[in-house]
């Protein structure tokens, strides 16, 4: 039997804005959760967590917050790993979604056959759930390439997903590859804890302090995202230039990009450790030795350690072969969320941006909530939403002309997507995002 009810599979940031947003329009649910609390990637506790002891939000908690429920004004500028964990417990609370989550379960597959999903899990199978919404996170799958004369190499590799803190870097001559956030931040903590450190980079990046003027670089770029994109991207780099120098005096390469056309490596630590010689640039690598690494500019270094800062596939493992198509390991869907041919399946959490995430999971949460009782009404407002969904996709670029890499495919602008959701609410006279007519929610 089909019922009008919702399977959220991940109980994360993600999955959790989205079922406050079904909560909102009476819409029931359920959500699976593998792990034993709520948090996603955010508890170390949770089994494959990449969290290691010094991560901090990459955003600031001024930009970081869900809509109507901001970080707590005690928190730092930029939160740790504990207080983010903390916030999402509290926001579960604050909305009475604990009780819907069923803990300890864990997803092997699932199928959707005469219009409802049957979910396989640990504890048997769940049926008739007429819609499925994907929210297990993109942090569980590490990426481990396989590097030049690998098989030589008789110290340790291992990815930054088994990273956890300094102990593990004590005594060690150790070499991160990838100026990724997390790859950055290891490498800190490896200039602080380790007989010697080193990181790799392949390309040139824009590295961006933390603050500007003062204020979280992330709140400057809101406060001047009026400004027209060129004008952005010149002014910043002069900023920089200005306030950091020429960075291949210290053996960073340049980047082969304009500013804002790559993901921001913001980190204000990295350069402090390069400056003061605990910490050594390295270009890309040509070959492993027995104890050593080659690079591609003829140096060489010793290095009893390796760590694989080299990012994640994005899969979401248990839906069925086909239901969604993948492209450079990333999940294609419109506007992130939505498969025009399959109505009864929606992602959330599956963006990179240069926004906040916690926000875009409450606007898609909310596109996913709106569809579904549009289907469930079953008027002109489904097919009109249907009609729209068969059109072309909007260009959630903004205009700027991304670095060409896998990281890259299908990477979303913060104010472009914003102006698409405005865009689709108005086609739908659907309201904007308001969650505070729940009562006795802190708002």
């Amino acid at each position: 039997m089909v019922e009008n009810r919702v399977c959220i599979i991940g109980a994360g940031p993600a999955g959790l804005a989205t079922a406050r947003a079904l909560k909102l329009e009476g819409v029931e649910f359920d959500i699976l959760e593998k792990h034993s609390d709520v948090g996603g990637m955010w508890d170390p506790n949770n089994p494959g967590s990449p969290i290691y002891h010094s991560a901090h939000f990459i955003s600031s908690k001024t930009m970081s917050g869900h809509h109507d429920f901001p970080m707590p004004e005690d928190y730092p500028d930029y939160p740790s790993n504990r207080q983010v964990l903390s916030y999402i417990q509290s926001f579960a609370k604050a909305y009475g979604l604990r009780s819907q989550v069923q803990f300890d379960t864990k997803v092997k597959g699932t199928k959707f056959e005469d219009g409802a999903w049957t979910v396989c899990t640990n504890h048997g199978e769940r049926n008739g759930y007429r819609w499925l919404v994907a929210a297990n996170g993109v942090t569980w799958f590490p990426k481990k390439p396989t590097l030049p004369d690998q098989d030589q190499f008789q110290g340790t590799i291992m990815h930054s997903i088994d990273y956890h803190n300094g102990d593990q870097l004590r005594g060690k001559r150790v070499l991160v590859v990838g100026a990724g956030n997390s790859g950055v931040d290891i490498a800190c903590d490896a200039a602080n804890y380790s007989e010697s450190a080193c990181i790799s980079l392949r390309r040139g990046y824009h590295f961006l302090p933390k603050h500007l003027f003062g204020i979280p670089i992330d709140v400057f770029g809101e406060r001047s995202s009026w400004v027209p994109l060129r004008i952005q991207q010149f002014t910043t780099a002069m900023m920089l230039r200005v306030l950091l120098g020429d960075l291949r005096r210290l053996g960073l390469p340049k980047p082969d990009h304009r500013i804002l056309e790559s993901h921001p490596i913001i980190n204000s630590q990295l350069l402090h450790y390069l400056q003061h010689g605990d910490l050594s640039a390295k270009p890309d690598i040509k070959r492993l030795e027995r104890n050593a690494v080659v690079f591609k500019n003829g140096s060489r270094e010793e290095i009893d350690l390796i760590i694989l800062a080299t990012g994640y596939d994005r899969r979401i493992p248990f839906l069925p072969e086909g239901a969604v198509t993948y492209q450079d390991g990333h999940p294609q869907a419109f506007l992130r969320v939505y498969q025009p041919k399959r109505p009864e399946l929606f992602i959330n959490g599956f963006i990179e941006t240069n926004g906040g995430a916690y926000k875009f999971f409450d606007h898609m949460a909310q596109m996913i909530a709106l569809n579904i009782r549009a289907q469930i009404d079953d008027g002109k407002g489904w097919q009109k939403l249907q009609g729209i969904l068969r059109g072309p996709e909007p260009n959630l670029a903004g205009g700027v002309l991304y670095v060409a890499s896998e990281r890259h495919h299908g990477y979303v602008n913060a104010s472009a997507f914003a102006k698409a959701v405005k865009h689709l609410r108005k086609q739908m006279g659907w309201p904007e995002f308001c969650p505070g007519t729940f009562d006795g929610i802190r708002t």
